[in-house]
């Protein structure tokens, strides 16, 4: 891949260029349905594929920065607009859904051992490899790296190249899942939201308007000043505390401090939090789609396949016990594929796919449960890499 082609301009420039293209394609009548997370992912992983800007294997300094700056940003900004009831009304369905589908991780990672019978396919390193897809999958890379390191895969280079590659195409084909299922159920069945209130369409559009010509630069630099700021006392506090033995994500500190704010009225009446929130997730998910990485496979040959394939046998299991058994107990496709999706994908992940769905109610509920993944996701990754 030429310098050209990496250099961090240039690639902004056409992430944001496309960003615009999907968000203009989203409103003709072809691709309305799909919306524009989902065209954004897939015009990422387009773009990635064809090494017309760079993928997972050759990622730059522009691709960190969004997920450790933006990713988080968006998070705060989205919560500033959160009543506090949407947790009383979302919360207990969020958490049984989520541990239903970290129950049906973990019994995914049984599965898939078995079905390919690990020791054969992955030699000596299946027990590291079903804790580390444990992981990645009950909470995020956290998880993810924590097994990898206690495992000492860093050096299986080729292993957990293919490890990381496929972990990456699943993420991405999962969030694709995850938005096309509401859509495609809402075609054959009537979907009812377990909400109390619901904003109507022109209410949502009128509001959208509204941010648009009421920004100014006074509230967009109120608003990015609390938003770094947020981010630094979030990262001072995680340290600080670490060295007292007290491990919080910075994610939850992040959450906390938007809350207390989003209580403030002047805050709320701040223009600009729902666009800046909206336009961190697009950028998010579009580099989200550059890291499915398909070259990265197939040059591992075998290994990737049976990679795959387990991966693909762990969130199908995974799919059975959110989206099955959630169905049977009457919960609605959206927030299925919201709680789904904090497992697979995290917090981040989580807060995108209810923000498309303009699930106002499971913003809160969503990044909560994702956070918790974080949180369990490395015991029971032990737990699972312990007992198969």
């Amino acid at each position: 891949m030429t310098a050209f082609v990496e250099h961090p301009l240039y690639v902004f420039a056409l992430l944001n260029l496309s960003i615009f293209a999907m968000e203009w394609l989203s409103q003709k009548s072809l691709f309305r349905y799909l919306g524009t997370a989902l065209l954004v992912i897939l015009t990422g992983a387009l773009l990635a594929n064809l090494g017309i800007i760079p993928s997972a294997s050759n990622s730059i300094a522009l691709y960190s920065g969004i997920f450790t700056f933006l990713a988080p940003l968006s998070i705060f900004y989205l919560l500033l607009e959160v009543n506090l009831k949407s947790l009383k009304k979302a919360g207990l369905p969020m958490l049984t859904l989520f541990f239903l589908g970290t129950a049906g991780t973990a019994v995914g990672a049984f599965t898939g051992v078995h079905l390919l019978d690990g020791a054969t396919a992955f030699g000596e390193n299946y027990k590291a490899i079903a804790g580390m897809f444990t992981g990645t999958y009950i909470g995020g890379s956290v998880n993810f790296n924590a097994l990898a390191i206690h495992y000492n895969m860093m050096e299986q280079g080729t292993v957990y190249a293919g490890a990381v590659a496929v972990d990456n195409v699943i993420t991405t084909f999962w969030m694709v899942v995850c938005i096309a299922v509401p859509k495609i159920a809402g075609m054959f069945f009537k979907n009812k939201k377990q909400i109390m209130e619901q904003p109507d369409i022109e209410s949502a559009v009128s509001d959208e308007q509204q941010d648009e010509v009421s920004i100014s630069p006074k509230s967009i630099g109120i608003l990015l000043f609390l938003g770094s700021a947020a981010m630094f006392v979030s990262e001072i506090s995680t340290k600080f505390l670490s060295d007292y033995g007290i491990d919080i994500p910075s994610i939850l500190i992040i959450t906390t401090i938007a809350l207390v704010l989003a209580q403030v009225k002047y805050i709320t009446q701040l223009k600009g939090s729902r666009l800046l929130g909206l336009y961190s997730v697009y950028l998010f998910l579009i580099v989200i789609g550059a890291y499915c990485e398909i070259a990265a496979m197939t040059s591992i040959g075998i290994l990737a396949i049976n990679l795959l394939v387990f991966a693909l046998i762990l969130v199908l299991v995974h799919a059975v016990f959110v989206f099955g058994i959630g169905s049977l107990l009457k919960f609605d496709s959206e927030m299925l594929s919201i709680a789904s999706q904090a497992n697979i994908g995290g917090s981040s992940t989580a807060l995108a796919l209810a923000k498309s769905f303009n699930r106002k109610d499971l913003l809160l509920p969503g990044i909560l449960v994702g956070s918790l993944g974080n949180g369990v996701g490395t015991y029971i990754a032990f737990l699972v890499a312990g007992l198969i």
